[in-house]
């Protein structure tokens, strides 16, 4: 049973930054395509970015070149970094595989408030 564990989040002015991390239970790892997500109040899980095996990315159109998703296999952990952040970023964001093969974590909140 893999697991993800996300942390990172934290409250934030708009325009201010964060990095989230996602730890993964796997040794299996660096095989797996990983894939951030958020979910925020009253609305439905959406996707953000995407990382292949081979460090291929691709981001929702929101992102607008605001987020850098990244990946360390040695140490069985994705990364995303928000720039420029936005109040509209407020949620909760989770990682799984992409396509999502596994339970979800517990998520990491991000609130983008002044």
């Amino acid at each position: 049973q893999v697991q993800f564990v996300e942390s990172g989040g934290g409250l934030v002015q708009p325009g201010g930054s964060l990095r989230l991390s996602c730890a993964a239970s796997t040794s299996r790892f660096r095989l797996v395509g990983m894939g951030w997500y958020r979910q925020a109040p009253g609305k439905q899980r959406e996707f953000v970015a995407r990382i292949s095996s081979t460090a291929s990315t691709y981001y929702a159109d929101f992102v607008q070149g605001r987020f850098t998703i990244s990946r360390d296999n040695a140490k069985n952990t994705m990364y995303l970094q928000l720039n420029s952040l936005k109040p509209e970023d407020t949620a909760v964001y989770y990682c799984n595989s992409y396509p999502t093969s596994y339970s979800w974590g517990q998520g990491t909140q991000v609130t983008v408030s002044s």
